[in-house]
Parts: C-alpha cells; sequence; structure tokens
C-alpha cells in the first residue's frame, strides 16, 4: 500500500472517529431509539459528507480560498444548529419503545454537513493534501472514497457504542443522564470551534 494512502487514510480515520457532532448524534439515537431507527442518521451523514467531499474537491475549495469569510459564516450556522440539536436532545423523552419517533431526520443530518465546521475544515484539510494536481481525477477519487468509508464506519461505530450503553440504562435517571451528556458533548463542539 502507497505511505501517502496510508496517511491519508490514518488522518482520516482520526478526524472521523473522534468525538464530535455527528458521532454524540449516532450514540444519542441508537442509545434512545435502537439501530433500525438510527439508520436514517447513519446514511444522512455518511452520504452527505461524501457529497461535500466531492463539492469541496471540484468546485467549493476555489470559493473558500478566494472568500475565507465563507468559512466563518459556515461556523455560525454550524453551531447554532449544533445548539438547537442539543436543545431537542437535552428535551426528548428518551424512551426507546417503537411508537417513539427519532427526533434527528435524515434530511437533517445530511444538510448538516455542509454547515458542520469539523466536517468542512477535515475535508479541505485533506483534500490540500492529499488531491495532487499532476494526478487530479485519481488522487480526488482516492480521496472521495477514504472519507466516504470513514463517515459510514466512525457513525456507525458510534452508533453501536450508543446500542451497546443502552444496556446499563436500568432506569429513566440513567437515560435523561445519557441525552444530557450527548447535549454537552454538542455544545462542547460549539466551543472548540471557536478555540
Amino acid at each position: 500500500m502507497h505511505p501517502e494512502l496510508l496517511l491519508l487514510i490514518g488522518i482520516s480515520f482520526s478526524m472521523g472517529f473522534t468525538p464530535g457532532p455527528n458521532n454524540a448524534v449516532a450514540s444519542y439515537s441508537a442509545f434512545n431509539f435502537g439501530l433500525k431507527k438510527t439508520l436514517p442518521i447513519i446514511f444522512g451523514v455518511g452520504l452527505g459528507y461524501t457529497v461535500l467531499v466531492i463539492l469541496l474537491i471540484f468546485a467549493l475549495i476555489s470559493v473558500f480560498q478566494k472568500y475565507p469569510y465563507l468559512q466563518e459564516i459556515i461556523k455560525i450556522l454550524g453551531s447554532i444548529f449544533l445548539i438547537y440539536l442539543a436543545y431537542k436532545i437535552s428535551f426528548s423523552k428518551g424512551k426507546s419503545n417503537s411508537l417513539t419517533e427519532n427526533p434527528v431526520k435524515f434530511y437533517e443530518t445530511f444538510f448538516f454537513q455542509f454547515i458542520n465546521p469539523k466536517g468542512v475544515m477535515a475535508g479541505i484539510t485533506l483534500i490540500s493534501k492529499f488531491v495532487i494536481q499532476e494526478d487530479y481525477i485519481n488522487s480526488a477519487i482516492t480521496v472521495i472514497l477514504v472519507c466516504g468509508i470513514t463517515a459510514f464506519l466512525s457513525i456507525t461505530s458510534w452508533a453501536f457504542l450508543g446500542k451497546f450503553l443502552r444496556k446499563f440504562a436500568t432506569n429513566y435517571k440513567f437515560i435523561k443522564r445519557f441525552n444530557y451528556a450527548m447535549s454537552i458533548l454538542l455544545v462542547a463542539c460549539v466551543v472548540t470551534f471557536y478555540l
């Protein structure tokens, strides 16, 4: 395997698997509603991030270079959305019966990828390092594949973590505490965007 590919995979995995807004939402969802009802979130994040990387490679990277203030706008919009999600998670009922509807939807997680500061910055970083002009198409396809696979693997892993932790939820207080912890993690993500 080419050393550059190993480096790309390593950096992509380190960015994808670390705690972040997508991962917190996936854990929250699987914890409260199970894996089946978390599938829309998994597909929303996986597809949304892959589409974001494709757009960054073929269109947006030059826009960000020309208008760097757009990254600040994305940061602000992403922060507002994360605070909104934290509020929804904190005040959800947190019951996992089949009648309970997951408050986080596919379209929310899909479109959030375009204003997720962590995801946008990760995409820009990987593209600027690993998409090379001399072999643009091949290197672009490699980055898209690695980013897409990483997005699906990381979000699914965090969903399984939430599902696993559900085994220890023996009362309503524990469930509420878990939901509050996921909300605090989302707010902490917002804080890290401004450090």
